[in-house]
């Protein structure tokens, strides 16, 4: 065979072939080499992005930062995205740089820091708060909401103009306002609905219709994002969840899920993760982990927890190291460590007893206290200090006096007033916090009127 291919002759090209050194063999394999390296350099050199979400926020000029040197600043709610990614396998770590102000706030993190993993990072929660601006009383019989607004230097209570507001459901008995401070939800026992109101001053406007819950709802929660909210439903024996559309402050039902007998309270941990049911009919804690991206709950490895008998409120300390539980039948305190999946271990001690059928918990915002309601004797409040490394309660402040039936406490965001609703007494009590002692004072004025069976109070 004679002549030429491509320029050549056959007989090299022969040889070309036997030798395996055809020329169109050798830029193929050298192609696909460098190919293999300019992938392994994009794996490489790959970013990915950190950002979250950010409630609360009032004042003007927050700037967060991540890794010392990427600076974002920060002038309305919602989610966020740093400008610069950060390499696989590196490390993160947001902080507050500089604190609003006009108003003055104080701005925290949560899920701060960790290591990239092959995937965004968009779990950040950043919650903005103030000395408390309004409270907000549920009056269960005389189907009514107190508001008022709080003086931040006396934490005197004034009725706000219009105040009591009519309640569009029947016999409201839990209330909490979204972090952002534009709406009020309130749980109403006896028609098995949610309402929805805006804050305008203070003031109550009822936004759309009630929404159906399960039967019996006695209590609710808002996560840290503003994105679900979550009902205790005493009679069904189930949590129902929706979304919150945090522009407008309305509902969409994602559904029901199964409890223990008789739910009485929920708390969800700082971070957002996950969601705990106290049940007063069967002495446990139903734990759950949140679906962050759609609110969805499934039930978390070893609950239900034991509690004691009659577990009628939970709280979280702000660090979601520790968990308390008031067992009102039990007349005792149940205390626990939260592990990583967190699941509940009681602490060395735990339960501990109190004098009276407590009622309601809260830590301060320094997790340096626990205030409850109706502990060392009826009708008292009183405050533990809390062991830092293992969470334990040590009785510090006894024997102050509340009103009749004290069933719901609640604390300034700052931690300098406490605000107790007495359901006969038909009042609100309100205390100056020492933040060296977490002794409390009356302040001038209390106790403050409020509607008939003041059964809830929320601070915004």
């Amino acid at each position: 065979m004679t002549g030429n291919v491509f320029g050549r002759p056959l007989s090299q090209l022969h040889s070309k072939i036997n030798s395996w050194e055809f020329f169109s063999v050798k830029p193929l394999s050298w192609m696909t080499v460098a190919a293999g390296l300019a992938l392994a350099s994009c794996n490489i050199d790959a970013k990915y992005s950190v950002g979250g979400t950010l409630t609360g926020l009032l004042g003007q000029g927050l700037v967060l930062e991540d890794n010392s040197g990427n600076d974002l600043g920060l002038s309305s709610n919602g989610t966020f995205v740093f400008s610069d990614g950060v390499k696989n396998g590196d490390a993160y770590s947001v902080t507050v740089k500089t604190q609003p102000s006009d108003p003055s706030q104080t701005c925290t993190v949560q899920n701060s820091s960790g290591t990239i993993d092959k995937a965004d990072v968009t779990n950040v929660i950043v919650t903005c708060t103030q000395s408390g601006r309004f409270a907000f009383v549920a009056n269960q019989l005389s189907n009514t909401l107190s508001a008022y607004i709080i003086n931040s230097s006396t934490g005197y209570l004034t009725a706000v103009n219009g105040s009591p507001f009519a309640s569009t459901g029947t016999g409201p008995v839990s209330l909490v306002a979204d972090p952002n401070g534009a709406f009020l939800y309130v749980a109403n026992n006896g028609s098995n609905t949610v309402s929805v109101y805006s804050i305008t001053s203070g003031a109550l406007a009822s936004v759309g219709v009630p929404i159906a819950t399960g039967s019996g709802p006695l209590a609710l929660t808002i996560d840290p994002t503003d994105s679900f909210l979550y009902v205790a439903n005493l009679a069904s024996n189930t949590v129902s969840a929706y979304t919150i559309d945090s522009s407008t402050g309305a509902l969409t039902a994602l559904g029901s899920f199964a409890v223990g007998r008789e739910p009485s309270s929920l708390k969800i941990d700082p971070s957002g993760n996950y969601l705990y049911v106290t049940n007063f009919g069967d002495g446990t804690v139903d734990v759950f982990a949140i679906n962050t991206a759609t609110g969805a709950l499934s039930v978390v490895s070893g609950s239900p927890f034991t509690a004691g008998a009659g577990p009628v409120s939970v709280t979280i300390d702000p660090t979601g190291a520790f968990a308390y539980v008031a067992n009102e039948t039990a007349d005792s305190i149940s205390e626990y460590s939260i592990d990583t999946s967190g699941g509940l271990t009681q602490v060395s001690g735990s339960p501990l007893a109190t004098g009276s059928s407590p009622e309601s918990l809260v830590v301060d915002p320094a997790a340096r206290y626990l205030y409850a309601a109706n502990v060392t004797a009826k009708n008292q409040v009183a405050a533990y200090s809390i062991t830092p490394s293992s969470g334990a309660l040590t009785l510090s402040v006894s024997g102050v006096a509340a009103g009749v039936f004290p069933v719901s406490l609640a604390l300034d965001p700052s931690g300098a007033f406490a605000y107790i609703a007495n359901d006969t007494s038909n009042t609100v009590s309100v205390y100056a916090v020492d933040a060296t002692s977490g002794s409390l004072t009356p302040v001038t004025g209390s106790p403050f009127a409020a509607g008939d069976g003041a059964r809830a109070i929320a601070i915004d």
